[in-house]
């Protein structure tokens, strides 16, 4: 079967796997879309007063984007072109889920999966520099868009092919991420986003 045929679908319905809105159902009954900002992603799940349930959301977003560049890499061993865009593809499932009406999170825990894959120095690169915004600004909205700014300069430098899809696959995902933080933007700009540990979710 044609590697593109079965990874690309598979990466979506990956990426589509609402773990936070599913861990937060199972252990709290609750509807975390109901909760905070309504996201379904790793800081919105903590926010809401479960910690442990965020991590477990921020790894296993991390590791479904992560799996799913695997399985192409697999697939099609050297085409970098189909592990960049898979791992754009499960973004995008993670983004725009079948199962949540395509209301889902903002892509930034998946899209360090999608880095960690093609080049865990890269992905350690960006996390430091999500790291470092956090620490110094405790805005977790910024560190998320400053470290996936930097994602196309990691990727681009450390993956060994920039065919057109990679270069494609490389803005797109930052450009996703960044989008997708249009409300903390705004916030941000305005001096109304709340910095990490306040009650007001940010991210």
């Amino acid at each position: 079967m044609n590697p593109w045929l079965l990874s690309i679908p598979l990466a979506y319905l990956l990426g589509s796997i609402p773990f936070g809105y599913l861990l937060v159902k199972t252990f709290r009954k609750e509807d975390i879309r109901a909760t905070g900002s309504g996201n379904i992603g790793a800081t919105n799940v903590a926010r809401s007063g479960a910690k442990g349930l965020g991590i477990a959301t921020l790894l296993l977003d991390l590791g479904k984007a992560f799996l799913a560049v695997k399985i192409a890499q697999h697939l099609a061993p050297g085409n970098w072109g189909l592990a960049v865009i898979a791992g754009a593809v499960a973004m995008l499932g993670h983004v725009y889920p079948i199962w949540l009406g395509f209301r889902g999170g903002k892509g930034v825990a998946s899209a360090l999966g999608v880095m960690l894959a093609l080049s865990p120095l890269g992905g350690v690169c960006i996390f430091s520099v999500f790291l470092l915004v956090v620490f110094l600004t405790r805005f977790v909205s910024l560190g998320s868009i400053l470290g996936s700014a930097t994602f196309p300069l990691f990727g681009l430098y450390l993956i060994p092919q920039r065919t057109p899809l990679v270069i494609a696959g490389m803005i797109f995902m930052p450009i996703l991420v960044i989008a997708k933080h249009h409300e903390n933007i705004r916030r941000l700009l305005a001096g109304t986003e709340s910095r990490f540990g306040k009650k007001k979710v940010s991210a």
